[in-house]
């Protein structure tokens, strides 16, 4: 099989590049980044059994995850504003099935994985048909296949589908911390070695340890209005929008360094899906961005790939292997999309963490 052109060199492009690539069969990543450290890759993700993992397995990448993986970073916090923990779970106690690993590192493992010229970094992709890629350069690229991994603002989507994400009436507003033990040992100390919701009716302080000594803090704020968290990129504004929690978890915002960074949250209604058209699917978040509140984007997205991938490699022709991984896929992202939304909903009510707490009792 030849022809495979993948939109997006993110998580899920890559695993579905080297899947590919084990199986013996060419494709070529598509990536507007000029390099796989042009920017900010974001911070630490959980990777689960059923998904990550066995994507990771597939791709025969098991042993250089386990080198730079976390096992420490599943333990979890959950305070309310006066920083009062309600809930506390060490890595050991959560069972050490999913080991938490900086998505940075995560991409290198990928990435080199990969033979030299199957990533076509700084790529633009400007137009996209059945088909048929035409990049920046004026280059058209004929394919037998394109994939979507292109992300929330996919451009490929628009060939399958005309739903585009909503807002979901949350924002974060992104904070960093360095050199922590030396710098914020107080910081350091109250976030743990993993993760820690800090939450009260309707915002709240989510804070997850990184690697390099590196905490990363989401201050998340509901409102109507996707545009007004520009405004909370002030730090004055940011801290008195949580003037009614404890000095510590200010601290988190007020110690923090660098710029803060707005992200509105979005996500295509859960059980989105479209019709079978030929030569052409979607994969991640072009398929089905979510909150983050299931912990599954960066899971379903290289889960995605490696089924893609299995399918491709298992089927005679390219519609019988779209048609089978799309089966799977629709009711496996509805399920994931409406725990995001359940999870996201029961953070942020008026008692919150209480319906937090209880969720996280009843599954022990």
């Amino acid at each position: 099989m030849t022809g495979i052109a993948i939109v997006g060199g993110g998580l899920g492009g890559l695993t579905l590049a080297r899947v590919l690539h084990t199986r013996g069969i060419a494709s070529t990543v598509y990536e507007l980044d000029a390099s796989p450290t042009a920017r900010d890759q974001g911070g630490t993700l959980d990777l689960h059994e059923e998904s990550g993992l066995r994507a990771l397995a597939e791709a025969g990448l098991t042993a250089q995850f386990r080198a730079v993986a976390r096992e420490e970073g599943e333990a979890l916090r959950i305070l309310d504003r006066d920083g009062v923990v309600h809930f506390e779970e060490t890595a050991e106690e959560s069972g050490g099935t999913r080991p938490e690993v900086d998505r940075g590192a995560l991409k290198r493992i990928l990435v080199e994985s990969l033979p030299a010229g199957v990533v076509r970094w700084g790529t633009k992709v400007t137009a996209v048909s059945a088909g048929r890629l035409t990049l920046g350069t004026g280059e058209i690229v004929e394919a037998d296949l394109v994939v979507g991994a292109d992300g929330a603002w996919s451009k490929v989507r628009p060939l399958l589908s005309a739903t585009v994400p909503g807002y979901s009436g949350l924002s974060f507003v992104e904070a960093n911390l360095s050199d922590v033990d030396e710098r914020h040992p107080a910081a350091a100390a109250l976030v743990g070695p993993g993760s820690m919701f800090a939450l009260a009716g309707g915002k709240g302080l989510i804070a997850q340890r990184n690697g390099g000594g590196r905490i990363r803090v989401y201050a998340a704020v509901e409102n109507e209005d996707p545009d007004a968290v520009a405004d909370l990129v002030d730090r004055a504004r940011l801290l008195d929008v949580f003037a009614g929690f404890d000095a510590g978890l200010r601290a988190l915002i007020e110690e923090s360094d660098g710029v803060l960074v707005p992200r509105p949250i979005h996500a295509l209604p859960a059980g989105h899906r479209w019709v079978r058209a030929p030569g052409v699917t979607l994969l991640g978040d072009a398929a089905h961005v979510m909150s983050p509140f299931a912990g599954e984007g960066a899971n379903l997205a290289m889960l995605d790939a490696t089924e893609l991938g299995l399918a491709l490699a298992t089927h005679d022709d390219v519609e019988s292997a779209l048609t089978a991984y799309e089966t799977a896929l629709f009711p496996r992202a509805g399920e994931a999309a409406r725990e995001s939304e359940d999870n996201l909903e029961i953070c942020f009510r008026p008692d919150a963490p209480r319906a937090l707490v209880e969720r996280m009792l009843a599954h022990h």
